[in-house]
């Protein structure tokens, strides 16, 4: 979340940035397919471990999930608005505006 606040100051007022995280679904039941799989694995052993080694530690999970992205991304960065802007069946395009 420290980058994702730092792109926040840079922004103009209503300037906006680009999120591309995993496709995933907000609970382990919607994760359950191929793709899912393959994330859990390569979250668990990348994505989590880097995450608690960073300052702000948030590490969401194997996989977040589109409703937990939204929360940090307005609750904790500060943007005031999230859209999907759309979606690939590997990957979640989030819009955040500041």
């Amino acid at each position: 979340m420290g980058a994702l606040k730092t792109i926040k100051k840079a922004l103009k007022p209503g300037g906006s940035v680009m999120i591309v995280e995993p496709m995933a679904g907000d609970s382990l039941l919607d994760n359950l397919n191929p793709v899912g799989r393959m994330y859990y694995s390569a979250s668990t052993m990348v994505c989590v471990p880097t995450s608690l080694a960073q300052e702000t530690g948030r590490a969401l999970g194997a996989q977040a999930g589109e409703k937990r992205l939204r929360e940090v991304i307005v609750d904790e960065a500060g943007f005031s608005s999230v859209l999907r802007a759309t979606e690939t069946p590997f990957n979640l395009i989030l819009e955040a505006r500041a």
